[in-house]
């Protein structure tokens, strides 16, 4: 049981896409060198971590079907344990929005904010070498999202690079429902023949622009044709993208199978949504976010 007087904490864990991901060789540790740039979006689910009691919890609404012990959030919590030495036990409560493996972060973004709550951490200040240590033995993503939310990564995408301006986007998200292995795809990609892929310094630009239509005509993922492959409704998602009205440009979001539209407006975003529900699809019009965590509510001296 946690103690009444225990601190609480409340954070927004955003989504985010990859709007440019260029995948290298594979290294010898089993990795890709990538150079990625990143954005948040404002669809985010709600963690809630409080901290004290004896043991650690975590709960996820709706369930997730693995056990406990699978679930990042968890192994977060541990790491906290780990490297700062503490005993104390903490529980933690996640409200899913972001849909799980598919392309969005979302168990990334969410191990992200247990960190940041057991951490005393508060998004806008540099992380300790001891924090972003943890997030990056967790996963490629996790880094990312403790900080600014349009960043250029690279190493195996957990390393920052450079922040960039977030610019505005109007984004409409689509999941067609079936599932890309991360691993499965990876062996894919090294198993095909590829063109080199773009700098990324067309994609940096658009970004410094603010402009939409240059962020669109910029947007580039190497995973694409290796998850199609193995998923062919990404590629039917993605036609269906591109052929919506006030849509700029469309891209997968990771390995997928999400696919993302920029669009012209919100009301473009939210039209393109509602007509990809209609024909049995997940969908949800977002849009860009100034930061991959956003404190809501804190208590009891956790993050004041």
């Amino acid at each position: 049981m946690v103690h009444p007087e225990a601190g609480q904490v409340r954070v927004l864990a955003h989504a985010k896409v990859n709007l440019f991901l260029a995948v290298g060789q594979r290294r010898p540790d089993g990795y890709h060198d990538v150079a990625t740039v990143m954005q948040a979006l404002r669809l985010a689910d709600t963690v809630t971590v409080v901290r004290g009691g004896e043991g650690l919890r975590v709960s996820t609404e709706p369930d997730l079907g693995i056990p406990e012990e699978q679930n990042l959030a968890f192994a977060a919590a541990l790491a906290w344990r780990g490297s700062s030495a503490r005993t104390d036990g903490a529980s933690i409560r996640i409200v899913k929005a972001i849909p799980a493996g598919a392309g969005l972060g979302g168990g990334s973004a969410d191990a992200a904010a247990v960190l940041a709550a057991l951490w005393d951490w508060r998004p806008g200040e540099e992380p300790s070498s001891e924090l972003m240590s943890a997030a990056a033995g967790l996963g490629a993503d996790v880094p990312f999202f403790l900080g600014a939310g349009t960043r250029l990564m690279g190493g195996r995408g957990d390393e920052p690079i450079e922040v960039l301006p977030t610019p505005r986007l109007h984004i409409a998200l689509v999941n067609p429902g079936a599932a890309v292995p991360t691993g499965a795809a990876y062996a894919q990609l090294d198993r095909t023949i590829r063109r080199p892929a773009p700098g990324i310094e067309e994609m940096s630009a658009a970004v410094r622009s603010g402009d939409p239509s240059a962020v669109a005509a910029a947007l580039y993922n190497d995973m694409t044709e290796a998850s199609c492959s193995l998923v062919p409704e990404i590629r039917v998602a993605l036609r269906f993208l591109e052929e919506s009205p006030g849509v700029l440009g469309a891209a997968m979001a990771g390995s997928g199978s999400t696919v993302f539209a920029v669009c012209a407006d919100g009301a473009a975003a939210a039209e393109c949504a509602t007509a990809a529900r209609a024909r049995g699809w997940w969908a949800e019009a977002t849009g860009s976010a100034e930061s991959g965590l956003t404190l809501r509510e804190s208590r009891d001296g956790m993050w004041t």
